[in-house]
């Protein structure tokens, strides 16, 4: 059968393990001496520079845990050797280099920046213009370019609005000015036409009153009975063709302008009729008459007595019956109007 190989037997294995302050089971060892020198506990230079890697903890951790370990191996100055064995001195070298180091090491770990960057964290993204701001804090400057940004963008909204604003009220201003100028226009048109109408008619008036002093109404102490174009069978025509004066039989008939005689005598349904012919051709009959003072071819002026007021021919009562005839038509037109034309009113 097989059996173990027996244990190989050391030089340095101390019956008591408490003696260097920690134990060990009975399946561990074995255990062997242990001399440190100058070269083996000599810190390695630039290696522990590793640990200013972010994350990097567990290194730095080995790194002060073993400085911790040779610095208590150092302050016992000696290790208690094996029963029957003499003490074995141990020298060290001094390490206050490697203290040194480790103290530089967490030291480093706590404001360490990113490899190859000599900027700590705290002021990574700190441009020149924060620097110059007094900035020291990346986070506190990024919030204070937002905040920049932020004002600056509402500042161009505020300054689209009131442009906008500006531009309505410019528009709105504009639009009312227009209103107002073209009822100004509006108003100074209508005044001028009224003026002009005015003026017009002013002059139109003392035309007619110059006028009328060489025009005169036919009689006086008259009543306008049947008008022009009035219907109805007393008229062979069927309706109207004169203006009717009534007056007492007698009442004298002037001439209404200067004239020539052209016709005075009987005249059938019209009774004694005289026809004044006017310079412009216009012929004026006065009909019904019960006596007439003119003869054809006399020339009368205005105002000039030419016959009386009568009830001869187609009549029911004394009136002096009135025709106009422009240019001597067969047709005449509306006594009334023509008589307003000259600046009479009967």
């Amino acid at each position: 059968m097989a059996s173990n190989r027996p244990a190989q037997p050391t030089s340095f294995a101390p019956d008591d393990p408490q003696s260097f302050g920690f134990a060990y089971g009975k399946d561990e060892g074995p255990w062997e001496e242990w001399n440190p020198t100058e070269d083996s506990v000599r810190p390695v230079r630039g290696r522990h520079r590793v640990g200013k890697q972010r994350g990097g903890g567990l290194a730095r951790s080995s790194t002060v845990l073993g400085v911790g370990v040779i610095a208590a191996v150092g302050a016992g100055g000696m290790a208690t050797a094996a029963p029957g064995k003499a003490p074995v001195s141990i020298s060290l070298p001094d390490l206050s280099s490697v203290t040194h180091s480790a103290k530089a090491l967490i030291s480093d770990g706590a404001d360490a920046a990113p490899e190859g960057s000599t900027t700590p964290l705290t002021g990574a993204g700190l441009t020149t213009e924060d620097a110059a701001q007094g900035s020291t804090d990346a986070g506190e400057a990024l919030r204070a370019r937002i905040m920049q940004q932020a004002e600056s963008q509402q500042n161009q909204v505020d300054s689209a609005a009131q442009k906008a604003a500006e531009a309505a009220a410019a528009k709105q201003a504009v639009a009312l000015a227009t209103k107002q100028q073209d009822a100004a226009k509006a108003k100074a048109a209508a005044a001028k036409e009224k003026a002009e109408e005015e003026a017009k008619a002013k002059a139109e008036a003392e035309r007619l009153a110059e006028l009328a002093k060489s025009y005169t109404l036919p009689t006086s102490s008259y009543t306008l009975t049947s008008r022009f174009g009035e219907a109805g069978a007393l008229w062979s025509s069927g309706y109207h063709t004169g203006l009717d004066f009534a007056a007492p039989t007698g009442t004298l008939i002037k001439a209404i302008h200067s004239a020539t005689v052209t016709e005075a005598g009987w005249a059938g349904a019209y009774g004694y009729r005289t026809i004044l012919t006017l310079d412009d051709g216009t012929e004026l009959w006065f009909c019904h008459q019960s006596s007439i003072s003119v003869t054809a071819g006399q020339k009368v002026a205005t105002g000039d007595v030419i016959g009386r007021v009568g009830a001869t021919g187609n009549v029911t009562g004394p009136h002096l019956h009135l025709e106009v005839h422009p240019g001597g038509a067969a047709t005449g037109v509306d006594p009334m109007a023509w008589l307003q034309s000259k600046g009479l009113n009967p």
